[in-house]
């Protein structure tokens, strides 16, 4: 096999993350070589270019998680992005909005998580909230969240990508990780010898993290979420409208969703996926997958571990298009099957799960020594939070590195 150039520095998996990582390693190490590959033509083209664009704020998380460490200040900085490079952003907010009484008490907790995290979040009367946007539907109460905004995903990976060629990254698309050599990652096009290896790879995370010896009791579980366009001009909202999320599970439910250009999704569901990338029924099938994600997951569904059962039954439905209308309809008046008819494209969720406690990691999850680093866990907001996160991935190699 072709020997490729030496790096110091290999990210692998060109999503927002490996792009942010290597950007932040050539900005900190100027002089070294600093490479990233991805298996694809294009980066982006799954978790990175599929989700719904939203900037969160950070309300949802825990005072502890790295997810409430970065959401903040990755809205505000990815919000400046924005306006220094000129990209598009809707800063329309967010409302979560309740369905009965029982949803009141987790409407006092999500306040109590912004009020720690330092997020600003406003508790409004029903008739405040309806001033803000006339459609929406909730019991007594709900919460704004000014500083939630929307971005076009594939608008800012271009602006991206083209700070890291600019800088001085090496992007390698079509280049697949194949395994490890010693010193060397062997690729599809040929081995390159290499200093540090930073794994974000997504969807493959796991695999590439267990060549190094990490992620023995981590595998990928997948998870598929699909979203319903509104045909243009037929519906319209000036925020986006979030349901009270179900603390226990990673997911925040079927939400309405105001893209850049004003126009409304509703989506999407969390169903499980049968391999890595099954985006299509039968697309990019891998039987070694199939067995070992379907075993996996059968466990989980019949012991409800991790409350998979629970997350399953729950979302399996939501493949059927009225019953994901009917959800979004339980947020805000008007909306109807005959206004959201097309499908968008699906996106996997790469979700963690610890296989010796079998339960979802909820927050983001790293490993490594000093030879590599691995993200095993970067699930949404991972856009939001990419700035910040990929300095402290940075951080963690330094650490890590002198140790």
């Amino acid at each position: 096999m072709a020997s490729l150039a030496a790096s110091d520095f290999l990210v692998i998996g060109g999503g927002v993350i490996g792009l942010r990582v290597a950007l932040e390693a050539k900005r900190r190490y100027s002089d070294a070589r600093v490479t990233l590959i991805d298996k694809e033509a294009r980066l982006g083209l799954h978790a990175s270019g599929r989700n719904s664009g939203v900037l969160h704020a950070g309300f949802y998380y825990t005072a502890d998680s790295f997810k409430a460490r970065f959401t903040r200040d990755g809205n505000a900085r990815l919000s400046q992005y924005c306006d220094e490079r000129r990209l598009r952003i809707n800063r329309c907010g967010k409302l979560v909005v309740a369905k009965d009484g029982s949803e009141l008490a987790v409407l006092d907790e999500l306040l109590r998580r912004a009020q720690r995290n330092g997020v600003e979040l406003q508790d409004l009367s029903a008739a405040q909230a309806q001033a803000i946007e006339p459609r929406a539907k909730t019991h007594e109460r709900a919460l704004f969240s000014p500083s939630t905004a929307t971005v076009d995903p594939a608008e800012l990976m271009a602006s991206f990508l083209k700070d890291a060629e600019y800088g001085g990254v090496q992007v390698l698309t079509g280049t697949a990780y194949v395994g490890r050599a010693g010193n060397e990652v062997r690729t599809s096009r040929g081995r390159m010898p290499v200093g540090y290896v930073i794994n974000a790879a997504g969807l493959y995370a796991d695999r590439v993290a267990r060549d190094f010896g990490f992620a023995q009791r981590y595998r990928i579980l997948p998870f598929k979420g699909l979203y319903l366009h509104a045909a243009p001009g037929s519906y319209r909202l000036r925020t986006n409208i979030y349901p009270v999320p179900d603390l226990r599970t990673p997911f925040l439910g079927v939400h309405l969703t105001v893209n850049v250009d004003g126009q409304v999704t509703l989506g999407p569901n969390a169903v499980p996926a049968l391999w890595r990338e099954q985006y299509g029924i039968f697309e990019n099938f891998k039987l070694e997958e199939f067995l070992q994600i379907v075993g996996l997951e059968g466990y989980m569904f019949v012991r409800n571990r991790g409350c998979f059962r629970t997350i399953a039954l729950r979302e399996l439905p939501k493949y059927y298009r009225p019953r994901l209308v009917s959800e979004a309809a339980s947020l805000a008046e008007g909306v109807r099957g005959d206004c959201f008819r097309r499908w968008g494209a699906a996106g996997i969720r790469a979700q963690l799960v610890d296989i010796e406690k079998y339960r979802l990691e909820y927050d983001f999850c790293l490993e490594g020594d000093a030879r590599s680093l691995h993200v095993l866990n970067a699930v949404s907001p991972a856009f939001t939070c990419a700035i910040p996160f990929a300095e402290f991935v940075l951080d963690e190699v330094a650490r890590l590195a002198s140790g």
